[in-house]
């Protein structure tokens, strides 16, 4: 469904005000201050350990720290019980808290992955260090409430940290019902979600007419289209933003893993071109966290290297280019 712009909000509450192109100016000189320097930003460190440790940056609405780097279940976590698969799971939660990553993304759409990403957190008692974040994927005012309590039950929580609309179906509808969700203390932030450039003029429209918490969209070194208008939308209008393709739609990883590590890769720490593909994406100053998907922890602790140390200025990369066509 493509918004309507003129459309009014089903509930117009100021919960995200409209951040001044003043004030965004400064934070993003700050931002790119800190970058220059070769240090964490002060988005960066609030609220993180040592600088081993995996970086955090705000949640606009909230302040809350958010750790840069989380974990995707789509594919990965969608196996049966009794695979090889589903038991390594186990190590990537491990590796993903060990790193002090809390963000887990998860969509009904994905199949058995809510359910399991569940019973492995009831397993471990860990639901507690988890930042739980699924979606509503289905049309009208019932069925969706009938799917996120669904989603509630799988993931075995009272209460969900994000639930996003995904890929704006019928958000309308769902935005109204997340207000009150909210108001209630059943979710404590609420966004919506798309993974492909071509939804991006419905998205800004939605953007702009509506106060959300986040936006979780596509952005990698080989899908930089959100750089445009919806990155610097995002930061104008407070809202987090997650990001959903980090490798890319096209297997820029896979292409790149045949290759040796440039010497420059050294300049900012990263050991892997995953984790270049990664600061990569956390360079720009709008995004809050990104969310490679694996089902194995040797990846995970991996990624998570991307979110330590230095995050380069956006300017290094017009100086060393990711090209793997």
């Amino acid at each position: 469904m493509r918004p309507d712009p003129k459309h009014p909000a089903p509930f117009p509450l100021p919960c995200n005000p409209p951040m001044s192109r003043a004030r965004f100016l400064r934070l993003t000189a700050a931002t790119m201050a800190g970058f220059a320097l070769g240090t964490p930003t002060a988005a960066a460190r609030v609220g993180s350990a040592p600088s081993a440790a995996l970086l955090t940056r705000p949640i606009p609405a909230t302040g809350e720290p958010l750790p840069v780097i989380g974990c995707g279940t789509y594919i990965g976590f969608d196996v049966a019980r009794d695979s090889a698969e589903h038991q390594r799971l186990p190590g990537v939660l491990q590796a993903l808290f060990d790193a002090g990553g809390s963000v887990i993304d998860s969509s009904p759409m994905y199949g058995r992955a809510e359910a399991v990403t569940g019973e492995l957190l009831a397993a471990a008692g860990s639901h507690g260090k988890a930042f739980l974040a699924t979606k509503v994927w289905t049309r009208g005012r019932a069925e969706g409430i009938r799917q996120m309590e669904e989603s509630l039950r799988r993931l075995q929580v009272e209460r969900l940290d994000l639930m996003q609309i995904h890929n704006l179906v019928d958000w309308q509808t769902h935005l109204a019902t997340l207000r009150d969700w909210k108001a209630a203390g059943r979710v404590r932030y609420l966004g919506v979600t798309h993974y492909t450039a071509g939804a991006y003029d419905a998205l800004e429209a939605v953007m702009r007419a509506e106060a959300l918490d986040f936006v979780q969209i596509n952005y990698s070194a080989d899908e930089r289209e959100a750089e445009r208008r919806i990155l610097p939308l995002a930061a104008e209008r407070g809202m987090a933003v997650i990001i959903n393709r980090p490798f890319g739609g096209g297997g820029l990883l896979r292409r790149l893993r045949a290759r040796p590590l440039p010497p420059w890769a050294a300049e900012i720490g990263a050991t892997s071109w995953a984790q270049v593909l990664l600061k990569f994406v956390l360079s720009h100053p709008a995004v809050t966290c990104a969310i490679p998907g694996t089902s194995r922890p040797e990846h995970m602790a991996d990624n998570a290297l991307a979110g330590t140390g230095e995050i380069p200025e956006p300017t290094f990369w017009a100086r060393h280019s990711v090209d793997a066509s």
